[in-house]
């Protein structure tokens, strides 16, 4: 008998996507699978929408809003698969992106063996998905994995990833603290307890854009500030888990500077943390520098309206890029 794959949906306020969201995961060409909606809490239609979709292998369930990491740990609790396959509901999977994984898994993997997949990226036009490979996208260790992932500045999609329910087991509950960056921080003990990780190049899966960039979707809010930091933290403590060299510590330091700005000079106490790990791992940190194109902002105006020049500005662009891409779809083009 083949393996049950569970596909796991978290949605909030998705009515415009969830759609093409289901339609992917019901066309996948793996047969024996089970979809499970949680809606949390949406205020828009996404809760009839995906009802519309209700049937003996697919499974559509509400609770009140409680973030994506409590609507994750619900969908994952009332799953019964072998296999888990996380997916955002703005988000969409190739049909035979199940299959190719499980493929390799059935032929030389074990239940410590984590999968990954390619990515594209797109707004509204699938057929014109960009696929942007890193140094990611190839076999890995876990520590290597971890390592290119904090110094390089890359990552993986949610979707990507196909995990054994022995793996989701190990790694533990998504963390509901974290209100940002939650499923980074989730992947890497994913990654933690596998033995290896196996990139499945012909699978793919498609990753909408719908935001104007990461400074844009953290902001201000205080919350999501220090939420990010403590991700920040536990991504650090994770890859020194696994080793303690000397290049972890100087990759370490790379992944602290870059983000620094994030929370410099508005959170001064952030910045003071930051600093402290820093100096845990032998190094310092440098005030963090701004492009070309909002430096002189910062200059004359100073930070805050740099960087709210920059937010504003890559929101601006994203939206026109949005509408652009929204009429081509309309007219098929």
């Amino acid at each position: 008998m083949q393996s049950l794959v569970s596909i796991l949906i978290p949605a909030f306020n998705s009515e415009r996507w969830i759609s093409a969201a289901l339609e992917s995961a019901l066309a996948q060409t793996w047969a024996r699978k089970e979809i499970l909606v949680v809606d949390d809490g949406s205020t828009d239609r996404t809760l009839s929408v995906a009802r519309k979709f209700a049937s003996a292998s697919v499974s559509v369930i509400t609770q009140s809003n409680q973030g994506a990491a409590c609507a994750r740990n619900k969908a994952y609790s009332l799953s019964q698969g072998d296999y888990i396959q996380w997916l955002d509901a703005d988000d969409v999977l190739a049909p035979d992106k199940l299959s190719k994984q499980m493929e390799l898994l059935m032929r030389e993997g074990t239940r410590r063996t984590l999968v990954s997949s390619a990515f594209g990226r797109f707004r509204h036009r699938v057929d014109r998905a960009q696929f942007s490979p890193t140094s990611l996208w190839c076999d890995l260790l876990p520590t290597e994995w971890l390592m290119r992932k904090l110094e390089d500045n890359v990552f993986m999609q949610t979707a990507v990833w196909l995990v054994s329910r022995e793996l989701t087991e190990a790694a533990g509950p998504w963390d509901i603290r974290l209100q940002g960056d939650d499923d980074g921080e989730y992947f890497c003990r994913v990654i933690l307890a596998s033995d290896s990780i196996r990139f499945v190049p012909h699978a793919r899966m498609f990753y909408r854009r719908t935001g104007g960039g990461s400074l844009s979707q953290i902001g201000q809010s205080a919350k999501k500030l220090e939420a990010h930091l403590l991700s920040m933290t536990l991504h650090i403590r994770y890859l020194r888990a696994l080793e303690d060299s000397e290049r972890v510590r100087a990759a370490c330091l790379v992944f602290l500077q870059r983000w620094l700005v994030y929370f410099y000079p508005e959170r001064p106490d952030l910045v003071e943390q930051a600093e402290e790990l820093a100096t845990q791992l032998g190094g310092h940190l440098e005030p963090p520098r701004l492009s070309w194109k909002y430096a002189w902002i910062q200059k004359l105006f100073g930070w805050q309206s740099a960087k709210r020049t920059q937010s504003v500005y890559n929101e601006c662009k994203s939206s026109v890029l949005s509408s652009w891409d929204a009429a081509l779809f309309r007219l098929k083009i």
